[in-house]
């Protein structure tokens, strides 16, 4: 049976109360996203990675890999330059990891010629990965449009890319631009339904690091035709308004399921009093 890749996890990344990486607390967290959605993006935005070392997200990967295996592992390896981002390439890839991805480079601006060198390195470092690029303009500061992201493609052999922020609700322009067999997935985890229909892949969902059973009924439901698709679609828009875009309300939720989600090292909006209360009566209803 082919395993679905509709639905793709996004993890938090847990820290102890000291600020240190607690990795027991990622095994755990990664092993029940194994079990579930069966896909992890590991060390992403949501796994707070800009304030992860080399070493941590080298860790983080390591242990992913033990727990869902390399097909069902995407290690973000992404850098403000490309001489970072080409090392830990090549340590994700000795480490057992067969499918990267890359944020575009970032803070400071970059050129066309600029991008393409900077993935140019990342498949240099990992000729044989398949390779997903990760744009998200509103973080990294760069705007890839998709007659550029195109070229992009078919010059470093990309396998796939995710799309967040403004990029998320344009998957039929860039879709245009792409082989068939090419993987276009958006951060909007609440459109999965408009994503598929625009020929996308699926959607890579912060979310579900916590909920993940909205997601799966609805893809599930999708891809058989069945009938009850505005109720599974409510479901989704209420766990999305809950905790999305917020590590720290996805920690919440994850804490509510009895996930060791642990502390965060970045400011990452923790929910309210009123804001818990309501996670926490989703949660309740979500797993019954």
């Amino acid at each position: 049976m082919t395993a679905q890749r509709t639905v793709v996890t996004a993890l938090t990344t847990p820290f102890t109360a000291d600020g240190d990486l607690d990795l027991p607390a990622a095994r755990a967290q990664y092993a029940f996203a194994a079990r579930t959605t069966g896909q992890l993006l590991v060390a992403g935005t949501t796994g707070e990675f800009p304030a992860l070392s080399e070493g941590e997200r080298m860790l983080l990967t390591e242990t992913a890999l033990a727990e869902a295996g390399a097909d069902g592992v995407i290690a973000h390896i992404g850098a403000p330059d490309a001489h970072g981002a080409a090392r830990l390439a090549r340590a994700a890839v000795a480490a057992g990891a067969r499918r990267l991805a890359a944020l575009t480079p970032y803070y400071l601006p970059a050129s066309a010629d600029e991008l393409l060198a900077y993935f140019g390195r990342i498949r240099e470092a990992a000729p044989t990965a398949q390779l997903y690029a990760y744009l998200f303009p509103e973080r990294s500061g760069l705007t890839v449009d998709p007659v550029l992201f195109g070229k992009l493609a078919a010059s470093c052999g990309l396998t796939g890319v995710k799309l967040s922020g403004a990029p998320s609700t344009e998957v039929a322009a860039y879709r245009a631009e792409l082989p068939d067999d090419f993987e276009v997935y958006s951060g909007n985890d609440r459109r999965l339904a408009d994503v598929l229909a625009a020929g996308g892949a699926g959607v890579v969902s912060g979310c579900s690091a916590a909920f993940p059973e909205p997601f799966l009924a609805l893809a599930a439901a999708l891809a058989s035709g069945a009938d009850d698709l505005p109720a599974l679609q409510d479901r989704v828009d209420r766990t999305v308004d809950l905790l999305g875009p917020s590590i720290g309300r996805i920690k919440h939720a994850q804490h509510t399921r009895g996930l060791s989600a642990g502390t965060s090292r970045m400011t990452v909006g923790d929910p309210d009093p009123e804001t818990a209360a309501a996670i926490e009566a989703l949660g309740r209803e979500l797993l019954g």
